[in-house]
C-alpha cells in the first residue's frame, strides 16, 4: 500500500531534477513548509527505490499519432507477408503478457515498467517469440521516443484489436518504465496451455485470473483474443491458427468450440507423427485448439459463458473492451476514473 500510495503521489508532483536540487541543499529544503519537505524527501526515496524513469510529462506524446504509426506497422507486415498473417495477434499477446503478472495481495507486477525488454522477463519461456513484437515496435519508438516502452508495448495490444475490428478499448497514457528488471516478479504467473489433466488445467486458468482480481465471465472474454493470431511451434511448441480469419476480432472462437468437434492431434505436415505437445485439431487439422482452450467447454460454468458469446458478438466486445482495460491498468498508479456524473 506503501509503494502506491504516498511514494507515487510524491514521484508525480515533483520531478527528478527538483528533488535532486532539494536533496542537495538541506538548508532550502528546512525553509519549506512541512508537507513540502515530506514530499521531496519521499519523492528522492521514491526515485531510488522504484528504479523508474519518469519519461515524459503529461501531454507529450500525442497518443492518435502513435495509434497511427502501430496501424500503419501492422498494415505493412501484413503486406509484406501476403499470407494472411500479420503482427496483430502478437501485439494483443506482447500486450497481455505485460501485464498478466500481477497479482492483487502485494500488488506486484503489471505493465508499468515495461520490464519486458530486460531479463528475466525477456527470456521467459512464457514470452517466446515476443521479440519479435518488441523488435518491431522500435520503429516507432524511434518516431516517438516520448513514450515509454509500458505504454508503447500496450497500447499496441489495443492498437491491433480495434484494428482487426473489435470494440474501443479504454485506454490512457502515464505508465512508466523501470530502469532494468530488478523488480520483476517471479516466473510462472502467465497462464499455461496445460497442466497435465483437465481438472489441472480447469484449476490453473482460475488460479491465474483470480490471482490478478477477475472473475468467470471476464475470464472467458479475455481468453476471446484467442481468435487472433496463431502459435508457432518455435515459440511455444504449438502449432495452428484457433479461427480462419486470425486477423479478424469476433466471436468465432466461441462458436467453433461449441460447434466443431476437437480431436487429438496425431500427425502433421504430410502425415507425419505429430512431436509437439498435446493439443487439438478439427476434422481438416488445419484449425487448432489448447487443452486451456477446451477447459472453456468442458466446465459448466466456463461453458455457459462460452455459449452467450457464441450467440451474442455484441456482449463478447462489450466484455472484451472492459477486461482487457483493466488488465492492462493492472498495478499501474492511475487515478480511479469518474463516472459520468461526476464533476468533481
Amino acid at each position: 500500500m506503501f509503494r502506491y500510495g504516498t511514494i507515487l503521489l510524491a514521484r508525480r508532483t515533483f520531478s527528478a531534477a527538483t528533488s535532486t536540487r532539494l536533496a542537495k541543499k538541506p538548508a532550502a529544503t528546512s525553509s519549506l513548509s512541512p508537507l513540502l519537505a515530506a514530499l521531496a524527501a519521499t519523492t528522492t526515496f521514491a526515485l531510488s527505490q522504484d528504479s523508474t524513469v519518469s519519461a515524459y510529462a503529461t501531454g507529450a506524446v500525442k497518443e492518435s499519432a502513435v495509434r497511427a504509426a502501430i496501424a500503419d506497422l501492422i498494415e505493412k507486415d501484413a503486406e509484406l507477408r501476403d499470407d494472411g498473417t500479420a503482427l496483430t495477434g502478437t501485439f494483443v499477446r506482447l500486450a497481455w503478457h505485460c501485464a498478466g503478472t500481477f497479482a492483487k495481495g502485494d500488488c506486484s507486477g503489471g505493465s508499468d515498467g515495461g520490464r519486458m525488454r530486460f531479463d528475466p522477463e525477456a527470456s521467459w519461456g512464457a514470452n517466446a517469440g515476443l521479440d519479435i513484437a518488441r523488435r518491431a515496435l522500435e520503429e516507432v519508438k524511434e518516431k516517438f521516443p516520448a513514450i515509454t516502452y509500458a505504454d508503447l508495448y500496450t497500447l499496441a495490444g489495443v492498437v491491433a484489436v480495434e484494428e482487426a475490428g473489435g470494440p474501443k478499448i479504454p485506454f490512457r497514457l502515464g505508465r512508466e518504465d523501470a530502469a532494468s528488471g530488478e523488480t520483476s516478479p517471479p516466473d510462472g504467473r502467465l497462464p499455461d496451455a496445460d497442466k497435465g489433466t483437465k481438472e489441472k488445467t480447469i484449476s490453473h486458468i482460475r488460479d491465474v485470473f483470480y490471482r490478478m482480481g477477475f472473475n468467470d465471465m471476464e475470464i472467458v472474454a479475455l481468453l476471446g483474443a484467442h481468435a487472433l493470431g496463431r502459435c508457432h511451434p518455435n515459440a511455444s511448441g504449438y502449432w495452428g491458427p484457433w479461427t480462419r480469419a486470425e486477423t479478424t476480432f469476433s466471436n468465432e472462437y466461441f462458436r467453433l468450440l461449441i460447434e466443431e468437434k476437437w480431436y487429438p492431434k496425431k500427425t502433421h505436415a504430410n502425415g507425419r507423427p505429430w512431436k509437439g505437445p498435446d493439443q487439438f485439431e478439427d476434422e481438416t487439422g488445419e484449425l487448432m485448439m489448447l487443452p486451456a482452450d477446451l477447459a472453456l467447454v468442458q466446465d459448466l460454468k466456463f461453458k455457459k459463458i462460452v455459449e452467450k458469446f457464441a450467440k451474442d458478438e455484441d456482449l463478447f466486445f462489450r466484455e472484451y473492451a472492459k477486461a482487457f482495460s483493466t488488465l492492462l491498468e493492472l498495478g499501474v498508479p492511475f487515478s480511479p476514473r469518474k463516472a459520468w456524473y461526476q464533476f468533481w
